[in-house]
């Protein structure tokens, strides 16, 4: 059941995306009574806002979340709403009846109403908290350096709500204390204070070894209303922050496992569906300009196609203009394109500087074969070789391959002559999976477009 906060949240996105519409439709056409504005197309995106926002978490609790995650995913949530929106208009047969500026302003000023709003509301709360208001005191528990990071962090975090008022040191000696906490290291004491100073949290900064320090804790507090939370140290052992996870009704820490979750994993499928689609739209006649260049320009066919790798190893055809003249390889040998390569027709050279080659690929993520962003794809024989000499090189299939990555954007694309370059391709792929927001996915694909399409390392 919604409480009071939820439902007026929902109010408020309503009277906001209602009366973006009007704002828009006052711009366009001045006299609301010459307006074209249909009410059908309103009720529907309002109705698809109530049940997309939930999906995109934009009602949960973001005490001591990013903003800036939180801006991207009301800018996801909102386009997504509104594609859907032109889609069933579409299907009705109802878009003569919408004017293309007005639905261009009432995405931006809805849009820029939504973020608006949940920063403002932010900020309200942040000065809140600053005065010392809204705040929960929280008692960590841990021991060395991890312990010592998780108060450091919540001390940089004033506006998340929360406030370190004492630590538990398991073993005294082990790292610095952050100064104006009171440190104990006496468990009767520590309870003691607890409970005298109304301590609401108790976070356990232990690692997974500290079984009986945290049963001790746990059955301490038991019959106490505080809140017990556990933040493990498996810095040692985790390859990706995967956070805990419910399965099969028990809760399960991911050490390995596909960095997003599902709900991440969601969302990046419905943009690169969207986003795909759009672009073929737009790039169609570049599209076809190239393909009859590339057919006129040599003998062969339009598209190379070859098979590559994406999520969990699955095997795909990939697709991009045809750049060489037709030749044969050895089985099992793909040899890399590398500076004045004579396979490598005119259009051709043209064509890989300037990245345009790749645009048939957004055939294979409109297929689901692969994404706008992600780590870029390599042969079957460049995997098989890569994988054996560099390490983490294989959780580049946690995720569907990219159009352009973080690596791409930081300038580690084209021929990989050496182990050294590869090396350090997937580390900057594997920095990508552990830190994935849709706002780094828009940045890359910003940074593409913005100095990505030409590269002196592409031939």
């Amino acid at each position: 059941m919604l409480g009071i906060q939820g439902l007026l949240a929902r109010l408020v996105d309503v009277v906001l995306i209602v009366a973006g519409a009007l704002v828009a439709s006052h711009i366009r056409f001045e006299d609301l009574g010459q307006s074209r504005v249909d009410g059908a197309f309103i009720t529907f995106s309002v109705a698809f806002a109530l049940v997309s926002f939930p999906v995109f978490g934009l009602y949960e609790s973001w005490r001591g979340r990013s903003m800036l995650r939180l801006t991207g995913q009301v800018s996801l949530a909102w386009l997504v709403v509104q594609a859907c929106g032109l889609v069933l208009m579409f299907s009705l047969h109802r878009t003569d009846f919408i004017s293309r500026l007005w639905f261009t302003y009432w995405i931006a000023i809805t849009g820029g109403a939504l973020i608006v709003s949940r920063l403002m509301l932010h900020a309200v709360l942040r000065s809140v908290r600053y005065a010392g208001m809204n705040l929960r005191d929280v008692a960590v528990v841990g021991v060395g350096a991890h312990c010592q990071e998780v108060v450091c962090k919540m001390e940089a975090s004033p506006a998340s709500g929360f406030r370190a008022s004492a630590m538990f040191d398991v073993d005294p000696g082990a790292a610095a204390i952050p100064k104006g906490v009171p440190v104990f290291d006496d468990f009767q004491k520590f309870s003691e204070h607890v409970r005298k100073t109304g301590v609401q949290e108790i976070w356990l900064a232990l690692p997974l070894s500290e079984e009986s320090t945290m049963l001790r804790f746990v059955n301490e507090f038991r019959d106490d209303l505080v809140n017990i939370r556990f933040i493990p140290d498996v810095r040692s052992m985790a390859l990706f922050d995967g956070g805990v996870i419910d399965l099969i009704g028990a809760p399960a820490i991911s050490l390995v496992a596909s960095p997003l979750p599902p709900r991440a994993i969601l969302q990046k499928e419905i943009f690169d569906r969207v986003f795909a689609a759009l672009a073929l739209l737009a790039l169609m006649p570049l599209l076809t300009v190239i393909a009859v260049a590339v057919k006129c320009s040599s003998h062969g066919p339009v598209f190379f196609t070859q098979f590559r790798k994406g999520a969990d190893g699955r095997v795909f055809k990939i697709y991009k203009f045809r750049t060489m003249r037709p030749h044969a390889e050895r089985t099992g040998v793909v040899t890399q394109a590398t500076k004045g390569d004579p396979r490598i027709t005119r259009l051709g050279a043209l064509l890989r500087r300037t990245s345009l080659d790749e645009l048939p690929q957004f055939f294979n993520v409109l297929r689901g074969e692969m994404s706008v962003v992600g780590p870029r794809p390599h042969a079957i024989e460049h995997d098989e070789l890569y994988q054996k000499v560099i390490n983490g090189y294989i959780h580049r299939y946690r995720i569907k391959p990219g159009i352009t990555g973080w690596a791409q954007v930081n300038g580690f694309r084209g021929e990989t002559d050496r182990v050294e370059k590869m090396q350090k391709r997937v580390e900057h792929d594997l920095y990508y999976l552990r830190n994935w927001s849709f706002a780094l996915d828009m940045r890359i694909v910003v940074t593409t477009v913005a100095k990505g399409l030409v590269s002196s390392n592409a031939y």
